[in-house]
This record gives structure tokens, sequence and C-alpha cells, in this order.
């Protein structure tokens, strides 16, 4: 690891070996953590979120932020300058996955693609009006969720974009274009007893980017 970072501003590293269970380990480690990363090989994306996994072990029960980092952004990593894109829904966990998405593209110099999906269904059944309405609603909500966001972070340059459908395959198409993916852990479909959303694990299992699930603290 020491190897892997350059020599000037390095951060302070603590290795330590532990002969302990290895998901319940690192969950306890993150009650004392900003964030825990966990690789992820390009083989095994979808083993990542079988039970019994480190990475699913991790986005279901850390105390923190968990970043899901799969092998084939290595590949990639000489593409700098791609946005950070975030989901962005109205709930509580999308708000921290906001506040996140702010920090990494402001430290990260790259523009903030905000994406919003104002309804999940791909087909309804209503007039061109209540469309309309709607939409405007949703651009509104937006807006309005991003201002302070835009206030403290001047720095940053942000792309909304408005979609109709489900918000997990406009998430996986545009990560293909994001150096990095950050999604609230349940979003407003979720209830208390629902640890991570339908939508933060198709996003984490695609494995288009990296990915940061906005566990709260």
């Amino acid at each position: 690891i020491e190897d892997s970072l350059e020599s000037e501003a390095r951060p302070r590293i603590n290795s330590e070996v532990l002969l302990a269970p290895t998901v319940s380990t690192l969950v306890d480690l993150s009650k004392h953590a900003q964030m825990m990363v966990v690789g992820c090989r390009v083989e095994g994306l979808l083993d990542r979120l079988l039970p019994g996994s480190v990475s699913s072990g991790l986005v279901h029960h850390a105390y923190c932020p968990v970043a899901v980092i799969p092998d084939e952004a290595l590949l990639h990593s000489e593409l700098s300058h791609l946005p950070v894109l975030v989901g962005i829904d109205g709930s509580p966990a999308s708000e921290l996955a906001t506040r996140i998405a702010f920090e990494e593209a402001s430290f990260r110099g790259v523009e903030l693609v905000a994406l919003h999906a104002w309804s999940d269904a791909e087909v309804f059944d209503i007039g061109t009006m209540e469309w309309s309405a709607e939409q405007a609603g949703a651009v509104a909500a937006l807006a309005e969720r991003l201002a302070g966001w835009q206030e403290r972070y001047p720095d940053v340059n942000v792309h909304r974009r408005i979609v109709s459908g489900h918000p997990t395959r406009h998430l996986i198409d545009q990560a293909e274009w994001a150096e990095l993916v950050v999604v609230g852990s349940r979003g407003r479909g979720g209830f208390p007893g629902m640890l991570l959303g339908s939508v933060s694990t198709a996003v984490v299992q695609a494995g288009r980017a990296p990915v940061i699930v906005a566990r709260p603290w």
C-alpha cells in the first residue's frame, strides 16, 4: 500500500493483521471510520453481493459510507476528469449521497452529474398536462435539493439530468462515463427494515465504475 502512494502528502498508514471473521470485524471497525473501502475482482462482480461476501456484508451493515472499487476501474484510472455521478431521489439517504458527491467532485476537480428519476414507471396512462406538471415538479425539487450544496461548493459545475423510468438503468448507463458513482443506502421506496435499496444493489453489482454507498454514520 505504501509503495502505491506518492511520497508527498502521504496519509498516515497503520497496518494490522487480524485472525478474525472478516465481515464482522470490518463492520465493527466501521464504527470508528469515515469510510470503508473494499476492492472487487472483475470476475466476482456478482459474487460480491451474495450472502456472506465481504462487499455484501459491508454495504448492508457498515456504520459509515462504503466504497466498492472493481479491479476494472484500475484499467481506466488514467481517464481523469470524468464526472462524479450521484442519484438523487429526495430521501434522507440521498441527501448524504449528495453531500459526499459534492465533496468528491470538489476534491477531484471534476464536474458533477445529478440524476433524478421523476417516476419509477416506464409507461403511464395519464394526460400530457399531468405529465408536464409532474415533470416540472421534479425539476423544481431537484433544484431545491442542490441549491444549498452549490452555494457551499461554488467550484463544482453541476449538470442536472431529469429522466423518466426506473433510476437503476439510467444510473448504470451513465456510470460508463463517470469516474465515481454515489448512491444512497435506501431510497424513497425503502422502509426501516430494508438495509440496502434495490437501486444501490443493482448499481454496485453492475460494476461499471467505483461506487460509494452512502451509509449514514
